[in-house]
């Protein structure tokens, strides 16, 4: 009887190591995956997947209808010779109606402009008014911004249905847009570029990264873009060969062109 009590406690014991060593074990694998799980950036949104462009942009009356984003940059094939006259940086063709900077890695690079003062009123009245509602918190406020009809501002590269507040609040980490806004007004605070000036698609562009290559990015610039967008995001647009995140238009005369990000 003792002999057999004597059995019996050793086999709990040993039941009793194993199941604290398999408890051990398990908080160790789940303490384990939450240390190394990384946590969400702010440019890691909710993103438009499109396709990648077949042929140029069609032209538009206006150019809400163009809304400048740069191309995959593809080499041309021997039997496809480029026409100087329809390139851009590295050989890519332009969307019509949208004339790029020259960004070529021998050419001079657009100016960067961070003196607000230097923007025409309406313009700087309008970055003011897309600034102060994206500090509000409130997305409702860009409502009377985005306009109607042909001068509606563009908020989707494919197009959107539907009430273009919702939206933009689609695409935001969060239920209230308030992820969105906060891009925006990191967006509006960096330098911008003035492209096409005098031309009949003059824009003010934000940021300034949009216009140039990010391997002419000097040091000080590199930080201002990761304000911006993570050193992934980075890695990503320089394979693709350009910056491809939230970019903001506002034309000459005070009207919010166009508010987009995608590849």
């Amino acid at each position: 009887m003792d002999h057999q009590t004597g059995e019996s406690r050793r086999y709990g014991a040993a039941a009793g190591l194993v199941a604290r060593l398999a408890a051990g074990i398990c908080l160790s694998f789940l303490f384990g995956v939450s240390a190394n799980t990384p946590a969400f950036a702010l440019s890691e949104i909710k993103r438009e997947e499109l396709p990648a462009p077949t042929s140029p942009a069609p032209s538009g009356d206006g150019i809400g209808n163009t809304v400048p984003f740069p191309d995959p940059v593809q080499p041309p094939s021997a039997d496809q010779p480029v026409d100087p006259e329809k390139t851009g940086p590295s050989g890519q063709e332009t969307p019509e109606g949208v004339e790029l900077p020259d960004t070529e890695a021998t050419g001079p690079l657009p100016e960067v402009i961070y003196d607000v003062e230097r923007l025409p009123p309406d313009v700087k009245r309008m970055r003011a008014l897309l600034i102060e509602a994206a500090k509000s918190g409130d997305i409702e406020r860009l409502r009377p911004l985005i306009g109607l009809g042909d001068d509606m501002t563009q908020l989707s590269l494919a197009g959107i249905e539907g009430d273009p507040i919702e939206h933009v609040k689609s695409l935001s980490g969060d239920a209230e847009g308030r992820e969105i806004l906060a891009i925006m007004e990191e967006v509006l605070s960096a330098g911008y570029v003035h492209l096409d000036a005098g031309g009949a698609e003059e824009l003010y562009v934000w940021p300034y990264f949009f216009a140039i290559p990010l391997d002419r990015l000097d040091a000080r610039q590199h930080v201002e873009l990761f304000k911006i967008v993570t050193a992934g995001d980075y890695e990503d647009m320089k394979n693709f060969g350009s910056y491809i995140f939230y970019r903001l238009g506002i034309t000459p005369d005070g009207r919010w062109a166009f508010f987009v990000a995608g590849e």
